[in-house]
């Protein structure tokens, strides 16, 4: 039983590290994205409010578990696998299929 509880707050501040790690994350979502390297391809803009713009459709994102994000706009919705969110970020479809992005400056 002791050695159950020596690995408790152990446990806790991993678990706590995780959910930190997220919320980080979801802020590296803020801002403007390209969706080609060259920028001359669609902006996808992320505000803080959980709204997005893509390209010139509006709409409202919000995260899910597993890394996901759901977007939704008045023509479709969206769920996509988050690879990667730092100066590039990956999104991923259930099907395979990627978008690839890079931030704008």
């Amino acid at each position: 039983m002791k050695a159950s509880t020596t690995w408790l707050p152990f446990v806790i501040g991993l678990c706590l590290a995780s959910f930190v790690a997220c919320d980080t994350s979801r802020d590296d979502i803020i801002g403007k994205w390209n969706l080609a390297a060259d920028g001359s391809a669609m902006v996808w803009e992320f505000s803080k409010n959980g709204s997005v713009l893509v390209g010139t459709t509006r709409g409202r994102y919000s995260f899910g578990d597993n890394k996901r994000i759901k977007i939704e706009t008045g023509f479709s919705t969206a769920v996509y696998q988050i690879e990667s969110i730092t100066d590039r970020m990956i999104l991923r479809t259930a099907n395979g299929s990627k978008l690839e992005f890079t931030k704008s400056k």
